[in-house]
């Protein structure tokens, strides 16, 4: 793991800190301390201060008053916002994370230019302590985990799209041997299969790590504290994020309006989970359900303060089916997304859309929405069928220099002005807000907008693609117990897994250019992506016994030719380990023979400069057998399992 954790690193130390940006007090007096190896999630609404902490950590914006310490040589990793449009290919990008590395390489390249041996021989010393030699196979690792194929490895920077420039600058910042870690929302360009990588990453990360997310289940798989802004108040709280929950509902229940507040939320969920109780007809997936809603008690009582304070509006009257797709194919131009898709939608119904990034979900759900038409087949919608869509291409919709008072006449011109802006008012545009123009408004500001305008016409259908992007945990959790209690029938793609758990009753997976009900719940789907990945890494298959066979009939033709590729590589693999273990053991006694201070003088002086020449030669084979060995394993990946 790359991190330069020292036990004995003093604690960041913050002092009656107050922090401010543009005239605007964000945190006021904090005082608090965060000790080595700790892992704390920073949590609080939009706008409350949280990236502008990162920006003091990282000396980009100074404190209005208190002190800050931060221990001096510690090593501070994070992503960058952006990513110019570099020829440098994936894997050197990510590698140039380590500073550190990249030095130890170009001294040794100027050593080596100058013929000086001694120099040479410190250099290939201080690679081998930092595990310099190993640093490909390490980069390589973190762009398998984040979704890279081994074939994109070579390709450069410029060609990849923004979301994929994202990752890379995630895989950059997970190579620095850092001692501090600042993740600011890591998971929002991610699929399931990288984010469930990710929180194993980070478990196993031996630094001290501060993470901004508003992702629930990623931060109570990452981390052991929380520390939360509100009020211009900064709170540690020991434990996770649902431990943090708790403890700050304790803490609203001690003032009676608030606790009032919480009875009301907590009598109108159990009234819900009694009703979803006595219809639910999928035990497994449904059982999954009900103990996620059932949490929701927790949740509610922890949200009472919560600005956002919307129920979906009754829907109308729904025809059944409301949507029929039949063996239909769907892509772009002449590219082929998906084949022979059959779905039938009815009434009520609640299907959760599982899959990789890419593997054509966005694609389905343009087709249901009807702004892809089928390539073959058949699209047929009932009489009455009133769709809903939410995708993060339809914020550009929204009229910069008007408001969202505007865009709520748009739609309803005959409504009173104040229902309008009682509606908008429960997504937090209020007063000023309600009239300020679109354009200065944040990504989380314009899906709240965005949200409001499509749930106000009452739709019987909801298509919902990465619906919680940009929202705060607050509005999450509005929206999650809003689409709860939803009537009509549902569609939805997302990564967040507490809104997928307590939104939908049965899962669709998308994967091979084909769609697939998938029979199981989130554990399931998880055991998927582990056996998807161990085959990828030519890892047992039989991990994965459903895909093996839904992929037998595609395997069968190919299978012998694969065999015949793979067997050179295999023997070419085995030999070069075998050499490689034996340069290792070589150089392991050499360095045991180089500390012994006895052969600097007297008789074994003469040796020296053969014994270092020897083990730089050595280092440079290893160096080089380890690269062989990445390409061969690379070589083998491109070709498949048989």
């Amino acid at each position: 793991m790359a991190a330069l954790l020292r036990p004995s690193s003093p604690v960041i130390q913050l002092r009656n800190l107050t922090l401010a940006r543009a005239a605007k007090v964000l945190i006021e007096s904090a005082s608090m301390q965060l000790h080595a190896g700790q892992k704390i999630g920073l949590t609080g609404a939009n706008g409350s201060g949280k990236s502008s902490l990162f920006a003091m950590l990282r000396g980009e914006l100074q404190q209005e008053a208190g002190e800050i310490d931060l221990p001096r040589d510690w090593v501070i990793a994070h992503v960058a916002q952006e990513t110019p449009a570099l020829a440098i290919d994936a894997l050197d990008f990510t590698l140039d994370g380590d500073a550190g590395l990249r030095e130890i390489e170009r001294n040794l390249a100027a050593a080596e230019a100058a013929d000086d041996g001694m120099r040479v021989a410190e250099l290939h010393e201080q690679l081998g302590h930092i595990g310099g030699y190993g640093a490909r196979a390490r980069a390589a690792e973190l762009l398998h985990g984040l979704g890279f194929r081994s074939a994109e490895f070579t390709e450069p920077v410029a060609s990849f799209s923004g979301g994929w420039r994202v990752r890379l600058n995630l895989a950059r910042a997970l190579m620095c041997r850092s001692d501090l870690l600042l993740l600011d929302e890591p998971t929002n360009h991610l699929d399931l299969d990288a984010i469930i990588w990710l929180e194993k990453w980070l478990r196993e990360y031996r630094g001290t790590m501060l993470l901004i997310s508003h992702d629930r289940d990623f931060l109570d798989a990452t981390v052991d504290h929380i520390a939360h802004i509100d009020q211009r108040q900064l709170t540690l709280y020991r434990g996770g994020y649902s431990d943090f929950e708790r403890l700050r509902a304790q803490r609203l229940a001690a003032q009676q309006a608030s606790f009032e507040a919480q009875q009301r939320e907590i009598s109108h969920l159990h009234s819900y989970i009694d009703r979803f109780r006595a219809k639910a007809t999928k035990a497994r997936q449904a059982q999954s359900r009900i103990k996620a809603l059932a949490r929701m008690e927790e949740i509610a009582a922890a949200h009472v303060d919560t600005p956002f304070t919307f129920r979906f509006r009754e829907p109308g009257r729904a025809p059944d089916p409301l949507l029929v797709i039949q063996d239909a194919s769907a892509g772009y131009g002449h590219k082929t997304v998906l084949s022979a898709i059959g779905l039938t939608l009815r009434p009520g119904e609640r299907i959760g859309l599982l899959g990789r990034n890419g593997a054509g979900k966005s694609t389905l759900v343009k087709l249901l929405a009807g702004e892809l038409e089928p390539m073959s087949g058949q699209r047929q919608q009932g009489n009455g069928l009133a769709i809903g869509y939410f995708a993060q291409h339809q914020l550009e919709q929204l009229r910069p220099d008007e408001s969202p008072l505007w865009h709520s006449q748009k739609l309803d011109p005959t409504a009173r002005e104040q229902d309008l802006r009682d509606w908008i008012g429960r997504f937090d545009f209020r007063g000023d807000m309600a009239s300020a123009k679109c354009g200065a408004f944040s990504g989380g500001e314009k899906s709240r907008l965005a949200l409001a305008l499509l749930i106000y016409r009452r739709p019987n259908l909801l298509l919902l693609d990465e619906p919680t992007n940009h929202l705060d945990l607050e509005m999450r959790e509005a929206l999650t117990l809003a689409l709860a209690e939803y009537e009509g029938a549902v569609v939805l793609v997302s990564h967040d897994r507490h809104l997928l758990r307590t939104t939908v009753d049965a899962f669709h997976l998308v994967a091979g250019g084909r769609l697939a009900p998938f029979d199981g719940d989130l554990d399931d789907y998880r055991a998927w992506l582990d056996g998807q990945r161990a085959q990828h890494n030519g890892a047992d298959a039989e991990t994965d016994k459903a895909q093996r066979k839904r992929d037998r009939a595609a395997e069968a033709a190919d299978r012998d030719m694969k065999l015949a590729q793979r067997r050179p590589l295999l023997r070419q693999l085995d030999a070069l380990e075998n050499q490689l273990a034996g340069w290792q053991g070589e150089k392991a006694l050499l360095e045991e023979r180089l500390s012994d201070s006895s052969l600097y003088a007297g008789a074994g002086a003469p040796q020296l400069p053969g014994l270092l020449r020897r083990q730089a030669e050595l280092a440079e084979s290893i160096a080089q057998a380890e690269e062989d060995w990445l390409g061969l394993h690379q070589a083998l990946e491109e070709i498949g399992g048989v």
